[in-house]
């Protein structure tokens, strides 16, 4: 049996919200547009079924996690990418050569409170996490001592 892992997912929540995964059939849907070669390694690489995702709304006045998802699909090809009419497309991604992955994510809970950027910044605690020094990266590892500390500023009993 594998070890689960913990990540971060990082979504603009005017292109894709925590509240869009919710109300998706089965509160499911593709993690796709992925278009970093370290994110795309993690999803095609390490991202598991059973991981637990913190949700991280990005790129709006107040930057916070939100709530948790969990992997319920491993990497596979981001169709995507072969789409001519999709805003992902990538002319050098085929079905035979796939160059970028995505996987299925299921909505779990909304935090009672979202855990700011800020906030992180300010906690010892959560020096060393990778949101703090690679902020760009949109998939990134999370160590659970920190997943844990999260969901406590979050609000949510493990």
């Amino acid at each position: 049996m594998s070890q689960r892992n913990y990540w971060l997912f990082k979504s603009e929540p005017a292109n894709f919200s925590f509240d869009d995964l919710r109300t998706c059939p089965d509160s499911t849907e593709h993690w796709d547009g992925v278009r970093n070669y370290q994110a795309r390694n993690y999803l095609r690489d390490e991202v598991q079924v059973g991981d637990q995702v913190l949700f991280y709304h990005s790129n709006i006045a107040e930057p916070a996690i939100v709530g948790i998802a969990e992997v319920v699909k491993a990497g596979y090809p981001d169709w995507t990418a072969r789409d001519p009419e999709n805003k992902h497309f990538d002319p050098a991604s085929t079905a035979e050569k796939p160059v970028w992955y995505m996987v299925d994510v299921r909505f779990v809970k909304h935090f009672p409170r979202p855990v700011k950027l800020a906030e992180l910044k300010n906690n010892p605690a959560l020096s060393g996490m990778v949101l703090l020094s690679r902020s760009r990266l949109s998939i990134q590892p999370v160590r659970e001592e920190e997943w844990r500390q999260i969901l406590r500023l979050g609000g949510v009993e493990e």
